[in-house]
């Protein structure tokens, strides 16, 4: 039997029901709010077949289970987009565009970067299976949906993953702060998969040694280094603007 979760708040749950409605058993909204927000989520529900409950506020938060629901709580089984890398790639038909997680341990910092790569238009967020975080309900309520939009996909090996993305022309770049390129120095409309190691600690020693290139972000003020989510933003969005340049 299919883990169940708890999804709290209106992105999460309005994702699911876009993505994957059959594995929600029932949907708790707060009795008293009839808003067009509220009224929108109950008719795509209805739509898609699911109950939905109207209760009270002190009912919700003990469903939520301490998470910020905005009156929408669901109750689900876990899914996980069922996503082979490497048929994804033969069947890609823009240029390949990866985002690399190392180590990334931090719900929120998960949920941050999926959110970023769903927006930037990244194929998939590639992890280790032993040292990352899962997808919990902290990483889908901070995805705002985007955990279930976007390919997560887990290796046994990353290093080995990247060796194999090298073999597809896959230009692998990592983050370093003491790297002598820019973010901006790089060609990013090429095939590009953008390496991200935790904070503090960074890739680690085989994840560094192999990528193709490592770079830094231009810091110019007084702190030492950014947020992995930030950090992930700022790469992403160069690869956005150079890839849009060069179609205009």
């Amino acid at each position: 039997m299919a883990a169940s979760q708890v999804l709290a708040g209106f992105h999460a749950v309005a994702a699911r029901l876009r993505h994957a409605p059959a594995s929600i058993k029932d949907i708790y909204v707060e009795a008293s709010r009839r808003d067009r927000r509220m009224l929108t989520l109950i008719e795509q529900a209805e739509q898609a077949g699911r109950r939905v409950h109207p209760v009270e506020t002190m009912r919700l938060d003990g469903i939520a289970r301490g998470q910020r629901h905005q009156g929408v709580v669901a109750l689900a089984e876990q899914v996980e987009l069922a996503v082979d890398l490497d048929e994804m790639l033969d069947d890609a038909t823009d240029v390949p565009f990866l985002l690399i997680l190392d180590s990334i341990t931090d719900p929120h910092n998960l949920g941050a970067c999926l959110r970023t790569a769903d927006a930037a238009g990244v194929n998939a967020v590639v992890a280790p299976r032993d040292r990352a975080v899962g997808l919990n309900a902290t990483v889908q309520r901070v995805s705002c949906g985007a955990a279930d939009s976007i390919a997560y996909i887990t290796v046994t090996n990353l290093a080995r993953t990247l060796r194999a993305l090298k073999e597809r022309d896959i230009w692998v770049v990592g983050t370093d702060d003491q790297a002598e390129k820019t973010v901006h120095d790089i060609d990013c409309t090429r095939p590009i998969a953008w390496v991200m190691g935790a904070e503090g600690e960074g890739m680690r020693r085989l994840t560094r040694e192999t990528c193709d290139e490592l770079v830094r972000i231009p810091m110019l003020g007084s702190v030492e280094s950014l947020n992995v989510s930030v950090a992930s933003a700022v790469c992403l969005y160069e690869t956005v603007r150079q890839r849009t340049a060069k179609k205009a």
